[in-house]
């Protein structure tokens, strides 16, 4: 299991960090980014980015975060894992 790290990601000028994990899932990863209250996962997509799924059990507290943050997330991880 791999140890938590920070993903910084600058969102409207403003610098947030966020705590994530790496998770190893069968032939691939996903990684676990906790933005507030809720947990998103961000999974490697056809196109060498990333795409963002939160927890069913989860779903209220997600439609608080912005879709442009997600993206902002996604687009980090695309940058780190390259």
């Amino acid at each position: 299991m791999s140890e938590p790290f920070i993903v910084p990601v600058v969102y409207q000028g403003t610098e947030h960090e966020f705590k994530a994990r790496f998770e190893r899932w069968a032939y691939t990863h996903r990684i676990a980014v906790l933005i507030g209250e809720t947990t998103f996962i961000f999974e490697p997509d056809e196109e060498g980015g990333y795409r963002a799924m939160n927890d069913a059990g989860q779903s209220a507290g997600a439609t608080n975060v912005n879709v442009d943050l997600l993206r902002a997330v996604a687009e980090k991880l695309a940058k780190l894992s390259s």
